[in-house]
């Protein structure tokens, strides 16, 4: 691509030290680079050592135009939160005591019931955006709850704050302790209808419906065939759980008894796709795992929930060598931070973890975390031929991370290079040293009214 290819403009020219992930090479360190972003939000061009005169020229924009990263620098891909509840953000950091299905009962529902009143949802979810984009997410998949309005209302605020977003209405017409949080089989319809219809109609650019039962046991098996039926015919995508808990597992064997397996219960459901991502899977066998790479499924890992609570611990390194394709999820609220970089710490310590009671466990690498956390969470939202990495032609949803900012939570020491920093970043940074973020080309933090 040059400037005789296209219309576009240059909008963006960085130079500095970027780092991102290829499907071949966990981290990629491209120094005194030169990267160009047109006014439709897209990589133009990414050159090493060229000289900016020629470049500008050719391209049509003034060397002074260009940002120039400084020492302690560099751009990354934005983040990928492949799981989250926007809905239950409220109470993150609390409410940890209780396993899976007694915590969704006595937490998660009764929370969830509140978003009919759409001063609370606007509330909750003006702050779920804002926080999350400030810790660099720019992609999430986000779970809302059975109100079709306020999931709408979650749609409109992630377009209006600039995040790309999966949102999801949740289906549920069974196995509620909460009466007032179930819809019937013919409503979870309806409302799944029009919530995808209202959506689409906003022909948002960043924003688009997924369609999600809550998961195995809060769907009846007529409900589950009828939202598989709706993602095919209009090419959506699924989101749901599988496999958190081992209660859930026995449960959903009760529940489902035709099935040989949670898996079997989505695929016969025709639930899974390549546009399909399941969370958790801490208890999925290997013959699960594989239904999963046949049919191009992903697997959100969401280990801050996963140990918050003790549902259990996913061999990560076992989903990689089956080929399945897994990004990172926060998993709020049962996840109780928003930040993507804490779902890398918690990745890198389950496996730390589950090498510590199998020596023969091959531990996962900050590397591999850091592309499963970009690139990878991409893949698992089938969204990498427009994200996850520098690439010409990609969207430009990056993080611009400085880790000397004033006061920050980071030290530094002659002789750092690159490599260093960056992992210093992802096990001790935080959203200040996140100083700008780009989603689609568009500056997105700071905040335009901060």
């Amino acid at each position: 691509m040059n400037q005789n290819d296209t219309a576009a403009r240059i909008a963006h020219v960085f130079r500095g030290t970027f780092v991102h992930s290829t499907p071949r090479t966990a981290l990629e360190i491209l120094q005194d680079c030169v990267l160009g972003v047109d006014d439709e939000g897209k990589i133009a061009f990414i050159e090493k050592d060229q000289d900016v005169v020629s470049l500008s020229k050719m391209w049509g924009f003034k060397t002074s135009d260009i940002k120039q990263l400084g020492q302690y620098e560099f751009l990354m891909p934005g983040m990928v939160d492949t799981h989250i509840h926007a809905s239950q953000y409220s109470y993150t950091g609390t409410a940890l005591d209780l396993p899976l299905l007694e915590w969704l009962n006595t937490y998660t529902f009764p929370v969830e019931a509140k978003y009919k009143d759409l001063d609370f949802a606007n509330d909750v979810y003006t702050k779920v955006v804002r926080r999350t984009l400030k810790n660099g997410s720019t992609t999430a998949c986000y779970f809302a709850t059975i109100h079709t309005d306020a999931s709408l209302l979650l749609g409109e605020l992630a377009d209006k704050f600039g995040q790309r977003a999966l949102v999801g209405k949740v289906c549920m017409d069974c196995n509620s302790a909460v009466p007032q949080y179930k819809e019937s089989h013919s409503e979870c319809k309806e409302e799944t209808d029009r919530f995808i219809k209202e959506l689409l109609k906003k022909k948002y650019l960043n924003v688009k419906p997924v369609v999600t039962p809550r998961f195995a046991p809060s769907c009846s098996s007529s409900l589950l065939s009828e939202l598989g039926a709706i993602a095919y015919n209009n090419k959506l995508h699924i989101q749901s759980h599988i496999s958190e808990n081992k209660e859930e597992v026995e449960l959903v064997k009760t529940l489902f008894p035709g099935c040989k397996s949670y898996t079997d219960v989505y695929l016969k459901h025709n639930l899974l796709t390549d546009r399909s991502v399941m969370a958790h899977g801490c208890h999925l066998t290997d013959e699960e795992l594989e239904i999963f790479c046949e049919t191009g499924s992903a697997i959100s890992h969401c280990p801050n929930s996963n140990i918050s609570i003790c549902s259990g611990m996913l061999n990560v390194r076992n989903v990689l060598n089956h080929k399945v394709k897994l990004g990172l999820g926060t998993d709020v609220a049962g996840g109780y931070s928003p930040s993507m970089l804490d779902a890398i710490r918690r990745t890198l310590d389950t496996s730390k973890a589950l090498t510590i009671q199998d020596p023969q466990h091959e531990t996962l690498s900050f590397e591999e975390v850091f592309r499963l956390a970009t690139l990878g969470g991409s893949e698992a939202l089938s969204l990498d031929d427009q994200i996850g990495n520098f690439v010409v032609g990609k969207d430009f949803d990056a993080l611009r991370v400085n880790v000397c900012v004033p006061d920050g939570p980071i030290d530094l020491f002659p002789g750092e290079g690159p490599k260093v920093i960056l992992e210093k970043f992802l096990n001790l940074g935080d959203d200040r040293n996140i100083t700008e973020v780009y989603v689609a080309g568009r500056q997105v933090v700071p905040f335009p009214d901060t």
